[in-house]
């Protein structure tokens, strides 16, 4: 049985001033509380029911090789788990408290072809227009993922296309944000975040089905 309660208090306040000194010499002096705040979020993950193992918290190192921002240490910290289908589950900490999140955030391009023919289907555009009014009615945000909409409808659709700005996305994602409430400092975070998994199920389920993992990824 988990014994976890929660992330730390000084959890925010790690990672407020991290981003205002995001320096090695910061990271040595204070790398025993970010072991804590690692600790409690790999408490977290054994906290949730099985059936979104296994979860894997991310490294605080940046990939800065490509980057024009050379700062080496993440601002927050996230732990990911992942469906048979390819969708995700997730759960994020930085300064400004936690959130999770369930879908797929970026789609690879041979997903966005199987999204959008599954949005103008006739039967299964209409399942996922459902889902997300269904979804929006329990509290969850839902949107396009880390990239931004098309601006202009994409070839081969109409216009007029009555579902047009699902059309438009390039990825799909139920979230639900935290914040700094004071009750994820307790065990009840757990049953918070699962509780977000849970109900976007119906989302990841649809992707799952209909848009997949992509192409040529080993499962």
């Amino acid at each position: 049985m988990t014994s976890f309660a929660g992330i730390p208090l000084d959890a925010l306040d790690f990672f407020d001033e991290l981003a205002a000194d995001n320096s090695k010499r910061f990271w040595v002096d204070n790398k025993h509380r970010y072991d804590l705040i690692k600790s409690s979020m790999q408490g977290l993950g054994e906290a949730i029911d099985s059936q979104f193992h296994p979860l894997k918290v991310f490294r605080p190192n940046r990939d800065v090789r490509f980057a024009a921002d050379k700062s080496p240490y993440k601002t927050n910290i996230g732990m990911s788990g992942e469906t048979e289908g390819g969708s995700i589950t997730y759960v994020h900490l930085d300064a400004g408290g936690m959130f999770a999140a369930a879908g797929i955030y970026m789609m690879e391009r041979d997903q966005v072809i199987r999204f959008r023919q599954a949005v103008a289907h006739d039967v299964y555009g209409p399942e996922l227009v459902a889902i997300v009014a269904d979804l929006e009615s329990r509290g969850l945000t839902v949107g396009p993922g880390m990239e931004p909409p098309l601006k202009t409808r994409p070839r081969g659709f109409a216009a007029d296309h009555p579902r047009i700005e699902l059309l438009c996305w390039k990825g799909a994602i139920a979230t639900r944000a935290f914040g700094s409430a004071a009750w994820i400092h307790t065990a009840k975070l757990a049953t918070e975040v699962q509780a977000v998994w849970v109900t976007a199920q119906p989302l990841t389920e649809w992707l799952d089905l209909h848009v997949r993992a992509p192409e040529g990824m080993k499962r």
